[in-house]
């Protein structure tokens, strides 16, 4: 499995124990990274904590972005597993540059495909269409620090 699909899969669970523990983000690493050593990739392991740091430093934002183009979905609406594929592909998107856009889409929508329900990876694809066709339009050159 390549390293950046390890490390989002490993993201994506991390943010979700996040939205259900109510703990900080280094914490939440920990945990996940203690528990589960075996599967922690040295890579996986640097680009998992870039995206969950990243994320819920910024989760306000991100999710504003998501609630704009998720019409008719309120982000109280939206399940865990996809609100978190949400935010990392949306974080993704606007902080790392070396990644295609197109790569990080399907990326997203694969994910939804596993560990979502069976219309994740369809809704994720509408919301995630129209986030990035939003950012081309407007020339978004916003980042995150």
């Amino acid at each position: 499995m390549r390293q950046r699909r390890k490390a989002r899969e490993m993201a994506l669970q991390i943010l979700y124990g996040l939205d259900v523990l109510k703990i900080s983000a280094e914490e939440a690493i920990d945990l996940f990274q203690r528990n589960f050593e075996a599967q922690v990739i040295t890579e996986s392991k640097d680009f998992s904590s870039f995206l969950v740091k990243g994320v819920w430093n910024n989760k306000d934002k991100i999710d504003e972005l998501i609630s704009a183009c998720a019409e008719n979905w309120s982000l109280a609406r939206i399940s865990r597993v996809d609100k978190s594929i949400l935010r990392i592909a949306v974080f993704e998107l606007l902080n790392c540059q070396d990644i295609p856009p197109k790569a990080t889409l399907n990326e997203a929508i694969e994910l939804g495909k596993v560990y979502g329900s069976e219309n994740s990876g369809a809704f994720i694809n509408g919301i995630l269409d129209a986030l990035y066709a939003r950012f081309r339009k407007e020339g978004t050159e916003e980042r995150f620090s």
